[in-house]
């Protein structure tokens, strides 16, 4: 109905599987992570799908950039 408390968000969309999630203290790990990164407006990590979305813009960041990221918290990325 209102969308007074959605946050717009604009850029590219990358979408990653993730292997060796054990909880879903895992996906909180990885979104704070990416969250960190300059040029990502968001994160949003699925425990139980084991995918991860991210919304980034690409003039500051890339996909390989990202999931060297996630690769660095000693998950899989596909």
């Amino acid at each position: 109905m209102f969308s007074f408390s959605k946050k717009k968000t604009t850029g590219e969309t990358a979408n990653f599987k993730i292997d060796g999630m054990h909880c879903t203290s895992c996906s909180m790990n990885i979104d704070d992570t990416l969250e960190e990164i300059d040029g990502v407006v968001s994160s949003n990590t699925s425990y139980a799908k084991a995918t991860t979305t991210v919304i980034f813009d690409p003039t500051l960041v890339d996909k390989a950039k990202l999931k060297s990221a996630i690769e660095e918290l000693e998950y899989g990325v596909e």
